[in-house]
């Protein structure tokens, strides 16, 4: 079994009528109703204003895989609760950053970059292009597919060079964007999957919340607690000289 918590920021559906409509339980809601039908899953759902910032270290330690969606406020995460969720990344959760999320705290920290991008609120077509075939996040995913309306994410996208680019994204515009990316911190893998703006119902879209779904699965931990430096022993005889 595979603990997911969601942690939502929860504010534009509750003060833009329009995302009220696409999203009226919150967007956390809208991504558990499709992560529930699979048995493999025990999911958790927590938001910003719940008690520190819904980021306990006791939901932490119960979560095996974070999915993160913000984007208004970022700021109101507290620095403390940033750090919980930078360190059990590195001590082994997985995190699943989805659209807006470059711009969190612990993405930031955790990329040590600013994770700039290029946008536009065009409302154009992305067509999302699959690069890594073989990798298990893009597991039944087809050579492309697209989104008919979006927020434009556009190059430079400044985070250190991924482990794998698996997505690249076109828009008419003229823009391209690496749209879903890997990275290893510690023990934690962690992915970014651009596709997510909060007024269209792009969470409704078979392919992305496939890869979402794969993401979860791959982002699981194979292993828990934080890298330490220790000393070793020789695993054969050596000359040891004092230093």
């Amino acid at each position: 079994m595979i603990r997911v918590t969601i942690w939502n920021e929860f504010r534009h559906e509750r003060l833009n009528p329009v995302v009220a409509a696409i999203y009226p339980n919150g967007i956390h809601e809208a991504i558990r109703a499709f992560l529930k039908d699979d048995s493999n899953y025990i999911i958790h759902t927590s938001t910003l204003d719940e008690p520190e910032c819904g980021l306990t270290e006791e939901l932490l330690n119960d979560t095996d895989v974070l999915v993160w969606w913000g984007h208004k406020a970022h700021r109101e995460v507290s620095d403390e609760a940033a750090e919980r969720v930078v360190r059990h990344v590195q001590g082994g959760m997985g995190l699943v950053a989805l659209h807006s999320a470059h711009e969190s705290k612990p993405f930031i920290r955790l990329m040590g970059t600013t994770c700039s991008l290029k946008w536009r609120k065009s409302g154009e077509k992305e067509r999302l292009w699959n690069v890594a075939p073989t990798h298990p996040i893009m597991k039944g995913v087809g050579d492309y597919f697209e989104l008919e309306h979006v927020e434009m994410y556009g190059e430079r996208f400044d985070v250190p060079k991924p482990d794998d680019v698996l997505m690249i994204s076109w828009y008419p515009g003229g823009e391209i964007f690496r749209s879903c990316c890997t990275w290893t911190r510690g023990n934690g893998r962690i992915v970014h999957f651009k596709p997510g703006h909060e007024t269209f119902p792009i969470y409704e879209n078979p392919n992305v919340q496939l890869v979402i779904r794969n993401a979860v699965n791959w982002a699981a931990p194979a292993a828990r607690g934080l890298p330490a430096s220790r000393q070793t022993d020789p695993l054969e005889m050596i000359e040891q000289i004092e230093c």
